[in-house]
């Protein structure tokens, strides 16, 4: 349940459409939480809705473009319109990008960071103000950023970079409400089997000039588990995360990555 007493509880997750945020919507639904989903694809989301819906979860959501403040307010006056509240908070809206710094062009820079940092302060920020979240001493904002987010990824400046500013986001949050109940933290995959995955393996692929499974082995090779993560395992500990249990952990900024990362 979302939380160790049984009481529902209500989850906003941006970038539910598919992959993790996919699967955490569907674990926090079956985990007795009432979920609102958001994504930029709104016929997608529909359609995730409609099928999370017809398995008897308690799911609703609407478009939301992160980038956007206008479209943050109103997808979070929605979740409140339907569901009275928030009190979970997943930040998985994120987008790749990256290429020889050299010639990185400006705008695509500009557009990850958009995305990836920016859009996370402006939910986490309409959420707190305007989402009800803590009034019963308990709330959780669970960013997911990236073990790129605490290492350099070779030809991924602006998606490193973004996800560094969400730790120190989420670090600096998580102090600032310390004393509330609301707990902030960073869940930080390594390599997780998702659309986006697969995208990033084509543009690897083409700079090295090799094929897409070759990409795929030397990623593989890299991880001491040697394979990807599921969206379902980082999902695991988003949903430990929203647990009385975990109520103590704040600040952090935790893997799941196959021992990929190990700080």
């Amino acid at each position: 349940m979302s939380k160790d007493t049984g009481a529902r509880r209500v989850a906003f997750v941006t970038g539910a459409s598919s992959g993790i945020g996919l699967a955490v919507t569907r674990t926090l639904a079956e985990q007795g939480f009432a979920v609102f989903g958001v994504a930029r694809d709104a016929d997608r989301l529909t359609e995730v809705v409609a099928k999370l819906t017809a398995e008897g979860l308690e799911v609703a959501g609407g478009a939301c473009d992160v980038t956007d403040a206008v479209s943050v307010r109103d997808a979070v006056a929605a979740a409140v319109a339907r569901f009275g509240r928030i009190d979970v908070l997943v930040n998985n809206a994120g987008r790749g990008g990256g290429g020889e710094i050299a010639d990185l062009d400006e705008q695509l820079w500009l557009a990850v960071v958009e995305t990836n940092l920016n859009g996370v302060f402006r939910v986490t920020k309409e959420v707190l103000k305007n989402g009800g979240m803590g009034a019963d001493g308990y709330g959780r904002v669970i960013n997911i950023a990236s073990t790129g987010g605490k290492q350099g990824v070779i030809y991924a400046s602006p998606y490193s970079a973004s996800k560094h500013g969400v730790v120190g986001f989420t670090k600096a949050v998580g102090l600032e409400l310390a004393t509330s109940g609301i707990t902030v933290n960073a869940v930080c995959p390594g390599y997780v089997e998702t659309p986006m995955a697969e995208r990033v393996r084509q543009g690897y692929a083409g700079h090295w000039g090799i094929t897409e499974a070759d990409v795929l082995e030397k990623f593989n090779a890299k991880i001491p588990l040697g394979r990807y993560s599921t969206p379902e395992e980082v999902a695991g500990l988003v949903a430990y995360l929203t647990t009385d249990t975990a109520a103590s952990i704040t600040a952090q900024a935790i893997n799941v990555c196959g021992g990929l990362g190990n700080y």
